[in-house]
């Protein structure tokens, strides 16, 4: 099972736990085991203020975009996932038209209106160890579905889960946190 490019989206049984009421997108999974950025956690700190923190002036037009929480891992490092478009050469490919990097290359380009058409910047990511996602997907911890860049660049945060879940054909608010096997 190969669950990169999809959308794990926390089941309501995870209320209350760290990834409680979250949508993350994986950017990659495989044998050794899978790392992703929650994509519908805003921070106070604003994309504008990123980039004065790291010496950088911004544009006007990134007065209020936020960075995102991207997950518990190393939440001092930066990470941007971005449309493939600006020929970033220390950007990632990591399918769907779509890269990640750390590089500071890319927001000295968002910082002077020269970047990616699209882009999500996140601090930290969610990552898990051998098979650690498997059995978390096995204990009913989270739905995945394929990733949508419509619902990753132009959803709002707080409709993410439910546009992600009507993509499965249902309405996530209608789930119970009570779950069981069948």
């Amino acid at each position: 099972m190969d669950l990169k490019n999809h959308f794990l989206i926390a089941m309501p049984n995870q209320s209350g736990s760290y990834f409680g009421n979250t949508i993350t997108y994986l950017c990659e999974h495989n044998e050794e085991g899978a790392m992703g950025l929650m994509i519908n956690r805003p921070m106070e700190l604003s994309v504008s203020d990123l980039m004065e923190q790291t010496g950088f002036s911004g544009s006007s037009a990134l007065a209020d975009a936020p960075v995102l929480e991207g997950g518990p891992v190393s939440p001092e490092q930066g990470f941007v996932m971005h449309s493939d478009d600006g020929g970033f050469s220390a950007s990632k490919d990591i399918g769907q038209g779509l890269r990640l990097t750390t590089s500071r290359e890319v927001l000295a380009a968002i910082a002077k209106d020269r970047g990616p058409y699209h882009y999500l910047i996140a601090l930290g990511y969610a990552g898990w160890g051998p098979q650690q996602l498997e059995r978390e997907l096995a204990d009913n911890a989270w739905l995945t579905c394929p990733a949508n860049n419509e619902i990753l660049f132009d959803v709002p945060f707080e409709d993410r889960i439910d546009a992600a879940a009507r993509l499965l054909g249902f309405d996530f608010r209608l789930m119970s946190g009570q779950m069981g096997d069948a």
